[in-house]
């Protein structure tokens, strides 16, 4: 892969701790959701790989869009990230809920989601590793 771009984050203490970006666009307070026994009280990594994903196919479903011609601009994707416990370890689990415009049919927009999964550089990183679940409402 030649990068064309390359973040940079660095996470203190864990999931307690905070996360900030070499460029200091993101610096934020990291907590555990209460679910995992944490007060809540910060993002979490599971809210970031989400708000990452969803921004990351809506991208590339906006792509593929322009590439068939079809106005998916006011598509909207949301990122449901799951973390439970997978053998001695944790595993995730995605659904990607893609809101299309109702300007675009069944037929077009599961296809144009279909190809932004095979385009989505998220969605090559877990295949094969992740449950990625697409649902189209």
């Amino acid at each position: 892969m030649d990068a064309l771009y390359t973040a940079v984050a660095t996470a203190t203490h864990g999931r307690e701790g905070r996360a900030v970006s070499s460029d200091g666009v993101l610096d934020l307070a990291l907590g555990t959701p209460q679910a995992l026994g944490g007060n809540g009280q910060g993002t979490n990594p599971e809210q970031l790989f989400a708000a990452g994903y969803a921004a990351c196919f809506g991208s590339a479903l906006g792509l593929v869009g322009r590439g068939a011609k079809v106005d998916v601009s006011d598509a909207a994707v949301t990122a449901e990230v799951s973390i439970g416990k997978q053998g001695e370890g944790f595993g995730l689990a995605v659904t990607l809920r893609v809101e299309l415009p109702d300007s675009v049919d069944e037929a077009t927009g599961r296809k144009l989601v279909e190809q932004a999964h095979q385009v989505c550089p998220y969605s090559n990183a877990t295949r094969g590793n992740i449950e990625v679940d697409l649902v189209i409402e």
